[in-house]
């Protein structure tokens, strides 16, 4: 009988030895892995190794302001990006032109500059489409990247938007609220005091003391050691989880921290608030 129960004692023990050996570690299971992190769509700033800054300019091209602001970029050797709205460049076309033939980016900012978080799909695919298709007649290029309105649209609409056209939807970290004519000099005191590397400076071309403030913006970021790309430039240079650096990109500045305080609660940065207030469109 001692024998029997040993005998039987032994076989249990066997079992369980080789249940335990057949049992994958869930540790180490690929089952367990997180899944991906969704593609990145929509930004307003990146962290970065260098001092890069992208300078935006919204609602043109205008025949009264943008060719004396390309002037000042070509003297300078600085490469923007226009975000133009479809109707305005039916009226300019060689103004677009230019802005491409000298090397600065194109974006979609829509036909007529409505409020597209308050539109059904079927008015912002056409808003987009037409857009599109009066740069392409113009270029012979599509754009990559758009900016709405207002930054104003539903997470549901980037996720479509991005689908159907591809592009990335562009916002801003730095706005001087030029579009509310504060003055050349406070434009452009904003701009510097609150610029960061990584960030993307919302303008607007159509504003004639906007481009008045730019020779002081344009020379005051390049003493601060700041680099000028396109948007899609500064994307490509996107390193998630670095920290950004100080306001003054100069070396000499590493060792001090830049004050970024804005001159009034509304120059406050804002990443995604309806901010762009058109002129008379």
């Amino acid at each position: 009988m001692t024998r029997i129960l040993l005998s039987m004692l032994a076989l249990a023990a066997l079992s369980a030895a080789g249940n335990a050996q057949s049992t994958p570690a869930t540790a180490n299971s690929p089952a367990s892995a997180a899944p991906p992190a969704p593609a990145k769509i929509s930004y307003s700033s990146v962290k970065t190794d260098g001092p890069c800054i992208a300078l935006t300019f919204d609602d043109g091209p205008s025949a009264a302001t943008t060719p004396r602001l390309l002037d000042m970029l070509a003297q300078r050797h600085i490469k923007v990006t226009f975000f133009v709205v479809g109707q305005m460049v039916e009226a300019h076309p060689e103004i677009l032109q230019r802005e491409a033939a000298e090397g600065h980016e194109i974006g979609n900012h829509t036909w007529d500059h409505p409020d597209l978080a308050k539109k059904p799909d079927d008015v912002v695919r056409s808003q987009l489409q037409r857009t599109q298709d009066i740069i392409v007649q113009t270029l012979g290029a599509a754009p990559k990247l758009m900016r709405p309105p207002y930054g104003a649209l539903a997470p549901k609409q980037r996720q479509w938007i991005n689908k159907e056209f591809g592009y990335k939807i562009i916002l801003w970290a730095v706005d001087p609220m030029d579009w509310k004519r504060p003055g050349s000099a406070v434009v452009a005191q904003r701009i510097l005091s609150q610029t960061r590397a990584g960030d993307i400076i919302l303008v607007h071309d159509i504003h004639p003391p906007t481009v008045d403030a730019m020779p002081a913006v344009l020379d005051g970021l390049l003493a601060k050691g700041f680099k000028f790309v396109t948007v899609s430039e500064l994307l490509a240079m996107d390193k998630p989880g670095k920290a950004k650096p100080a306001a003054d990109a100069s070396p000499a500045a590493a060792a001090t921290p830049a004050a970024a305080t804005p001159t009034e609660p509304g120059a406050a940065k804002k990443n995604d608030q309806k901010n762009d207030l058109p002129d008379s469109l």
